[in-house]
């Protein structure tokens, strides 16, 4: 998977929340939540299908496009490259760091149990 930048990231969020989509529609949302111009958001669209991040389908005169990443594998090799680079591969002090400035949620803790427990039950 090439690296995506954060523009880049904005416009397939917005892929992710909803496909196929035509540019008209991925503008007016980027315009309205970033502030980012048509012209930027075209060119992206560009970098992400040269990038085979993105995929896209002619109907008619439009373009709709549609992301060819999953969300959940993206999420999964930016995380581990970020606890590679920034925590030496350890996800312990990442989440003792959030633990320690109370950053973590009831909700969040319930998460992180059961996943746990799942995870020694599988062992």
């Amino acid at each position: 998977m090439k690296e995506i930048s954060n523009a880049e990231l904005a416009v397939l969020n917005v892929l992710w929340k909803t496909s196929p989509i035509g540019a008209t529609e991925v503008i007016a949302e980027l315009a309205h939540r970033q502030q980012m111009h048509e012209k930027t958001v075209k060119t992206l669209l560009n970098r992400l299908v040269k990038k085979s991040a993105i995929g896209f389908e002619k109907q008619g005169r439009a373009y709709l496009y549609y992301p060819l990443i999953a969300q959940s594998d993206y999420q999964l090799k930016e995380g581990q490259s970020f606890i590679e680079r920034v925590f030496a591969g350890k996800v312990a002090p990442l989440v003792a760091g959030f633990a320690k400035e109370n950053k973590l949620s009831a909700e969040d803790i319930a998460e992180l149990k059961a996943l746990i427990d799942n995870w020694e039950e599988e062992k």
